[in-house]
């Protein structure tokens, strides 16, 4: 196995979050296969980070906390805990999530081959309500960051990870850049995303033989709180995932950006209606709201796509790669097997 220090990265920006992150400090503190280092980056709020000093602020260097060093937005923050990173892998965990005992051991076990230049995991919802809806589709589950119907099982060749449970070799950032800012969440109401397929695509692009792994045995459990069982959420969200997917694609061309949603949506989505329709017929609960659903959720994205995409040729990129080598940029200059992952 791996013997590569691991520094974990968990970005944080609000109170309201406090237990929450408390708890997934203590979930990378009981890893069975230990963290060199708990980086708690801080997203422009003085009092939590004052708060989070006086709590780890014991002299204890396993966990440090840091301000964001950058613009607002989870991506700066994320650069911020990269720079600051002693481990030659750096992991990502959402402030809202626990992770597993195993959770780092599964990482590090695919660094054994050097190729591999980063390797996810698998997410899995936790509830408010105490049970997914019945109308919430699993093939949507990347709405609330967790891994969704579609992916395919074990240790497998990926076009990106999903930021929020995921593993970088240190490396990878000096090659390609850090996470691009402008394209993600950056502290505004609208629920973008999409920031770690473009650096992933923009990775591979700069190391044409390197490896992306997903690894479902490397579990995280996320937090879904009430807000985001609702369907307005959920159509929100697909919506804004199709202006985020607009901008990958103007950055790295519709090919690469949209290689993945194309079996997506042809072959996974298609066997999802089919899936609520027979659950309907049966009498089963949820079965035709899940169906509509799914084509709430493809026609939102699509709309989304159109409009990002008539933006961005209007008014070019819009987000930035702080430290990527101009070989590393995107073609345009601008701002999971593979083909399977969003």
């Amino acid at each position: 196995m791996s013997h590569l220090d691991v520094s974990v990265v968990i970005c944080v920006y609000t109170e309201d979050r406090w237990e929450d992150i408390l708890a997934a400090v203590g979930s990378v503190r009981r890893q069975s296969r230990p963290a060199a280092e708990t980086l708690l980056v801080v997203d422009h709020n003085p009092a939590l980070l004052e708060r989070l000093g006086k709590e780890y602020g014991n002299g204890l260097e396993e966990v440090r906390v840091l301000a964001n060093a950058g613009p607002r937005g989870l991506s700066a923050g994320r650069n911020t805990g990269i720079a600051a990173a002693r481990g030659e892998i750096v992991a990502f965990l959402d402030d809202d999530a626990v992770a597993e005992r195993d959770w780092l051991l599964h990482f590090a076990e695919g660094y054994d081959d050097p190729r591999v230049m980063a390797v996810g995991g698998r997410t899995l919802p936790t509830w408010a309500s105490g049970r997914r809806p019945d109308w919430f589709p699993e093939e949507f589950d990347w709405v609330v960051g967790c891994t969704y119907r579609g992916l395919p099982p074990g240790r497998v060749r990926v076009r990106n990870v999903l930021g929020g449970n995921a593993s970088f070799r240190k490396s990878a950032f000096d090659v390609a850049g850090g996470f691009a800012t402008g394209i993600g969440r950056n502290g505004d109401k609208r629920p973008l995303g999409c920031e770690e397929t473009e650096l992933c695509i923009r990775l591979t692009r700069a190391m044409p033989d390197a490896v992306l792994l997903i690894d479902d045995r490397s579990v995280i459990h996320h937090k879904v709180p009430a807000a985001r069982e609702r369907f307005g959420y959920f159509r929100t969200r697909t919506y804004a995932e199709g202006l985020s997917k607009a901008l990958v694609a103007r950055s790295v061309g519709a090919g690469k950006g949209l290689e993945s949603e194309r079996r997506y949506t042809t072959r996974v989505l298609p066997a999802g209606v089919a899936r609520g329709l027979r659950d309907a017929a049966l009498g089963r609960p949820g079965g035709a709201g899940r169906a509509g659903a799914i084509v709430a959720g493809v026609a939102a994205a699509a709309g989304g796509y159109v409009l990002g995409s008539v933006r961005a040729r209007r008014n070019g990129s819009s987000f930035s790669v702080p430290g990527a080598p101009s070989a590393a940029l995107p073609a345009s200059g601008g701002p999971h097997a593979r083909g399977e992952t969003r």
